[in-house]
């Protein structure tokens, strides 16, 4: 049955759905918890007050027109009113990074080699496919790493990769703030079309900073990463410029 304008893509019910039954079975649901808990789902929903139909959804970065080649270096640094993004320097930013990723939220900004030894970084940095930014606070500290992987002038498309590596900086929305940044120079200086995304589901508040930022669920990938010998599924998200 196809999805009416608006409706939450099937794709992330089902993953949601999945996540949940998964952490329920593990706390020590049985079948009749799991009525009495969609029983008490429903009742929630159908109560008076705000609802998912009156929340307002971001419509995405600003497009800015492409840039032909020689213009490119001089869009970085990227400045926002919190955070800015500049070109990444090895000899200050890699021991920030092979420490951040070493962190158990820092580890998803190589997804699938979510175990990397630093070797796995440097690889990463290495990669001549590879764009990296590193995010910095007004005052030039570094907080955390944007990237796009994969870069692909010819096709005009590349993943996008976000981290704020330090954990007292997360929940402040600077991971938005610069994502920002970062798509508006990949749609601008490097003349993307597609920017795309994998997340693992059980990360909703990323997922919802994703929405916010223009990116729409396009597939699942059922149990496509493993982390600490578990294996979770990752949702693939992407943002389209026409």
């Amino acid at each position: 049955m196809s999805e009416s304008p608006g409706q939450i893509p099937a794709a992330m019910l089902e993953a949601l759905s999945r996540n949940f039954c998964r952490e329920a079975i593990g706390y020590g649901f049985k079948q009749v918890d799991f009525i009495r808990y969609v029983n008490l789902l429903l009742d929630a929903a159908m109560k008076p007050g705000k609802t998912a139909a009156g929340v307002a959804h971001g419509e995405g970065p600003p497009v800015a027109s492409p840039q032909p080649h020689h213009e490119r270096e001089q869009n970085l640094p990227l400045a926002g009113p919190d955070v800015a993004v500049r070109r990444f320097d090895r000899s200050i930013d890699l021991p920030l990074l092979e420490q951040w990723v070493k962190e158990a939220n820092g580890r998803y900004f190589l997804l699938s080699s979510a175990g990397a030894t630093q070797n796995g970084v440097r690889d990463l940095i290495d990669n001549e496919r590879t764009i990296l930014g590193t995010v910095t606070l007004p005052d030039g500290t570094p907080v955390g790493s944007v990237a796009y992987l994969d870069f692909d002038p010819r096709a005009h498309r590349a993943e996008l990769r976000k981290l704020i590596g330090v954990p007292q900086m997360r929940g402040r929305g600077l991971a938005k703030e610069a994502s920002r940044l970062w798509i508006d120079y990949g749609l601008g200086a490097l003349g993307l079309k597609k920017i795309y995304l994998n997340t693992t589901h059980t990360n909703l508040r990323n997922v919802r900073l994703n929405e916010e930022l223009g990116f729409k669920v396009e597939g699942i990938l059922r149990n496509e990463l493993c982390v600490d010998g578990e294996y979770q599924d990752v949702l693939r998200m992407g943002l389209w410029r026409d």
